[in-house]
């Protein structure tokens, strides 16, 4: 049953002149003029509506939330869509378990996907949305272009965005990577995608060089014209400035919390803190959501790797990366100097399009900006973060394995650091974002007490990703089993080798060039 007026979309930079339906806005994935889309209110939820749904399966509290929010979807319809998208793709019923770790902290595994990252918790369920939104259309009897979603990866969004798209209808996907950006797992989940409507592209260059590169072939008209008059495609994102990835990623915080009432980890009402590791800003700003639809949040603590950007601008208010360093870490997928949701935060916290605009239009042309004092202190009001160096991250993941029996993924272990350096009395809840298998050389050289520069032993040394993964599962027995997954990649052919060289050009180049192959 419908609980909420339908919420419409405004775009953050004020450029997009008319508010947007729930489904407008995941076609769409970006505004005009380069803006996000952000709901024009927030539903609330009491204490007791949160705590009730323990009793609901990852699927309905899925389906509570997007109804709150009004999304123009027929109520069963949600229903339906949500039932695909959690249900026999993960591996275990409860989609994404709450486990206690240590006395007072506790873990939100997000990576019980089909590819064992967080990334499935959105790219299950926006695919489906975004095939509905135009099934929508053409049953209204609209003459529409297909869609063609470029993505930007990091590493685990690309897999998880290829999965969800792959031989859908009306639908075609590209994929960017940095090409000594991501980890050999990552990669072989990415070139080995099955699907004719799908492709996949390294980049020589960083993450950074991807993101920007896609989003300037997102602007350009000429690439726009020529995708719509000789391919008949319109460009969409799949990337977490499209609302349709973000949203779906506010349940699971709801959902923890409940299952955090449910089994007496916290007493309704109580605040706990959060822990996230993020580069990109898009889980953590999902939390913030959380918080403000009723959730007792303390705080968010936005975990960093050595490009700490994030942590940083927390502690200042000046974003700048005007002569920042890019680094390689063991987290490729926080490997980001550009933060494209913290765009969205600024909005909220600022009410003023204009503002929005003149900071992105800043750091664009000279790789910096700083908000206003009020701007500032709402952040703060929320927001704490910190950063951990990549041989930290290695001894936390030995540390937490020696200690608890818990293997975590590097990205997870710069969280459970900051968590335990900013932890107080109230509860902790640790976000984990990927199965520690997708980063074996990493586990491999933490459970050794190597260095993140130190090479592999010789017994090591040319070792594929996947046997790295194997001979991790013998030196930690106990830990959370090898998904099938990732298990098999190397039994899968390679499909995809391309690299293309950075900027809009190489891009737009390697996607017509596809699409002309037919």
């Amino acid at each position: 049953m419908r609980v909420m007026e339908p919420i419409l979309y405004r775009d953050t930079r004020g450029l997009d002149p008319k508010p947007r339906t729930f489904t407008e806005a995941v076609i769409a994935g970006i505004a005009e003029g380069g803006g996000l889309y952000v709901p024009e209110r927030v539903p609330e939820l009491t204490l007791a509506q949160i705590a009730g749904s323990a009793d609901l399966t990852y699927a309905q509290r899925a389906t509570d939330i997007f109804l709150r929010f009004g999304i123009d979807v027929p109520d069963e319809r949600v229903a339906e869509l949500m039932e695909l998208a959690y249900g026999a793709a993960f591996d275990t019923t409860s989609v994404a378990p709450v486990v206690e770790v240590d006395s007072g902290t506790h873990v939100l595994e997000l990576w019980h996907g089909p590819t064992s990252a967080f990334k499935d918790m959105a790219l299950q369920c926006m695919p489906l949305f975004f095939s509905e939104a135009i099934s929508m259309r053409l049953a209204a009897g609209r003459k529409l272009d297909d869609y063609l979603v470029l993505v930007a990866t990091s590493g685990d969004t690309g897999k998880a965005a290829l999965e969800g798209f792959a031989d859908r209808d009306h639908t075609r996907v590209v994929v960017f990577y940095p090409v000594d950006g991501v980890s050999d797992i990552q990669r072989r989940q990415m070139v080995t995608q099955h699907g004719g409507n799908v492709a996949v592209f390294g980049v020589r260059g960083n993450f950074d060089d991807c993101q920007t590169a896609v989003k300037q072939a997102f602007t350009d008209p000429e690439f726009a014209r020529t995708l719509h008059e000789r391919h008949g495609l319109t460009m969409s994102s799949a990337n977490s400035i499209n609302w349709g990835r973000l949203m779906p990623q506010i349940v699971y915080y709801i959902s923890a919390y409940a299952d955090m009432i449910a089994v007496g980890a916290v007493r309704p009402g109580e605040p706990i803190d959060v822990c996230v590791p993020t580069g990109n800003f898009g889980n953590i700003l999902a939390g913030y959501y959380a918080k403000r639809m009723g959730v007792p949040i303390g705080r968010l603590l936005c975990a960093s790797n050595e490009n700490h950007v994030l942590t940083d601008f927390l502690g200042t208010g000046a974003y700048d990366i005007s002569h920042r360093r890019f680094v390689t870490t063991p987290s490729p997928s926080m490997d980001i100097l550009v933060s494209s949701n913290l765009e969205r935060l600024l909005f909220e916290l600022s009410g003023r399009p204009e503002d929005v605009r003149h900071w992105q239009e800043a750091l664009t042309a000279g790789g910096r900006f700083l908000v206003d004092r009020h701007t500032f202190e709402g952040m703060r009001e929320h927001f704490a973060g910190d950063w951990v160096t990549n041989d930290e991250s290695l001894a936390v993941i030995r540390r937490v394995w020696e200690d608890h029996g818990y293997l975590l993924d590097p990205h997870t272990a710069v969280a459970w650091e900051v968590a335990e350096r900013l932890a107080t009395d109230d509860p902790m809840l640790v976000v984990s974002t990927a199965h520690w298998a997708k980063f074996g050389e990493d586990a491999y050289k933490a459970l050794n007490n190597l260095d993140y520069a130190d090479p592999l032993p010789a017994e090591a040394r040319g070792m594929s990703g996947v046997d790295l993964v194997e001979c991790v599962a013998r030196l930690a027995p106990g830990a959370a089993p090898i998904p099938r997954n990732l298990a098999t990649l190397g039994e899968q052919p390679v499909r995809f080798e391309d690299v293309v060289d950075p900027g809009r050009e190489g891009v737009e180049t390697a996607v017509t060039a596809w699409l002309e192959q037919g």
